[in-house]
């Protein structure tokens, strides 16, 4: 058991508890706990009962022999989890996807920004240029997602209308309008299908990101296949060449079709080439792969609501609309349901459900009831659903609850909503390792939430859980029956 030594900050200051076991066969044990034995929430619920603790000793995936070391300090409550946005004593350097990092040459040879931590130069440089380019395409926001949305949805109603299969992909139809969303923004609004990548430019993002993060994964065989595949996606790193040709097509897209953004880099002092592939990693990476997992997850608890919730968002949707003579940026700043909808979908199932540092220097880190030391050095692990559903924060942390941002209560709750790595409250900035496209995901989920119900009432879904969220299918769609 731990022992208590002094006081912190009044919260006794405690050894963290926890073990790593052998150091191959322990990393080894946890490894097949996390994915095939337990699953990850049980299994820090599991050690959070047995240590009564919320701030632990574990190994994490993808361990041996992926990864040199999988020891970490795993912080699972609301209070100690912000240690991991404190830049001045946590560092971010090829932490981005946990006790191990991809090869550079999925990325061209370049240690893009993501991987940078912010004491480097050119961190600044590439987060100030993200940034600036992010603010200088605002005014294309609105219609140029408006227009991307109207393809998604005759998508999904002549798949519905389908004799042949009577339903629709979600799923599918978001990835098509994330890709061609943010292709156009970045690209001067050149519509894909135009260029040489047709329609293959998901598909192709899809391919590249699997070899990187296919050792953070399940694929949810049967039982008989977690050993054979566990084997397979996790000895040794899949090579960059798995993905080479989807890479290449995709660079030669962006270099064709990004001139005016390159020169932007160029003027900013970034060289040409680190910022093709810098802006392929955002655009594919960031904001592709967010995108095309954060829409489905949120008309999942949205649809989980029921017609109730549905004839509620349509009412203040169409009434707003109707005011404001359009969708406009002031008029979505007045639907108080529709953004603490899209806030409850971030809190109950982030997107991206780890966080990783390491500490600069020794730390003190206070979790509810205690404090513990981290050493210079020692990995850091966040569990975001646990510190996004802690009880002691949220009332019915566990219940999708809609209206739980509305008001100056449910607004003072914003700073424990984490995201983006990072508050809320707080915004982007060279200096931190949020999100520079935090702001642009937040209004792209309300613009999809307006747009979806001002065209219908309500509609019927199935889902089911797959490696990176909800796989959600659409069965049916009930047009609306009131105009505005």
């Amino acid at each position: 058991m731990a022992s208590t030594n002094h006081i912190i900050n009044d919260k006794p200051l405690t050894t963290i508890p926890g073990s790593y076991g052998h150091p191959f066969f322990g990393a080894i044990k946890d490894r097949h706990d996390f994915f095939y034995h337990q699953g990850r929430d049980q299994f820090f619920a599991a050690k959070i009962k047995k240590y009564n603790s919320t701030v632990i000793r574990t190994n994490m995936p993808p361990g041996p022999f992926i990864s040199s070391n999988p020891r970490v300090v795993a912080l699972l409550d609301a209070i100690s989890f912000p240690i991991l946005f404190d830049n001045s004593k946590v560092e971010k350097r090829n932490v981005l996807d946990g006790t191990f990092m991809p090869t550079t040459a999925f990325t061209g040879g370049y240690r893009v920004c993501a991987y940078l931590d912010t004491d480097e130069p050119a961190h600044a440089a590439l987060k100030t240029f993200f940034i600036s380019t992010i603010a200088k395409r605002k005014e294309l926001f609105l219609p140029l997602f408006q227009n991307t949305l109207a393809e998604c949805f005759t998508e999904i109603e002549n798949n519905l209308s389908s004799a042949k299969t009577a339903t629709a992909s979600l799923n599918d139809a978001v990835s098509s309008a994330s890709f061609n969303f943010m292709f156009r923004l970045l690209c001067n609004n050149k519509d894909p299908a135009e260029t040489k990548l047709g329609s293959e430019g998901p598909k192709l993002f899809d391919t590249w990101l699997l070899f990187q993060l296919a050792p953070l994964a399940t694929l949810g065989l049967p039982k008989i296949f977690n050993y054979i595949e566990d084997f397979l996606i996790r000895t040794v790193p899949f090579p960059a060449l798995f993905a080479k040709s989807s890479y290449n097509k995709l660079h030669e897209a962006f270099s064709a079709n990004a001139g005016k953004l390159l020169e932007e880099a160029e003027k900013a002092g970034i060289e040409r080439n680190e910022a093709i592939h810098n802006i392929i990693f955002m655009a594919g990476f960031n904001a592709y792969g967010g995108l095309k997992n954060q829409f489905p997850t949120l008309m999942k608890w949205v649809g989980l609501g029921g017609e109730k919730l549905h004839k509620e968002i349509a009412a203040e949707v169409r009434s707003i609309v109707k005011e404001e003579g359009g969708i406009t940026l002031k008029g979505l700043e007045r639907m108080a349901l529709v953004k603490s909808i899209v806030y409850e979908a971030m809190r109950i199932e982030p997107a991206v459900p780890y966080q990783y540092a390491k500490a600069r220097e020794d730390i003190i880190v206070n979790s509810h009831d205690n404090s513990f030391e981290i050493k210079k050095g020692e990995m850091i692990f966040g569990y975001q659903p646990f510190a996004t559903k802690d009880s002691r924060i949220f009332e019915k942390a566990e219940e999708f609850v809609a209206r739980r941002f509305v008001g100056e209560d449910g607004e003072k709750l914003l700073k424990y909503v984490v995201w983006s790595n990072g508050r809320e409250t707080e915004e982007p900035a060279p200096e931190n390792k949020q999100c520079p496209g935090k702001n642009l995901v937040i209004l792209l989920c309300r613009v999809f939430l307006v747009e979806f119900f001002l065209r219908y009432d309500t509609f019927e879904f199935t889902y089911k859980n797959i490696v990176l969220g909800p796989n959600v299918t659409i069965t049916s769609l009930t047009k609306a029956s009131s105009t505005f």
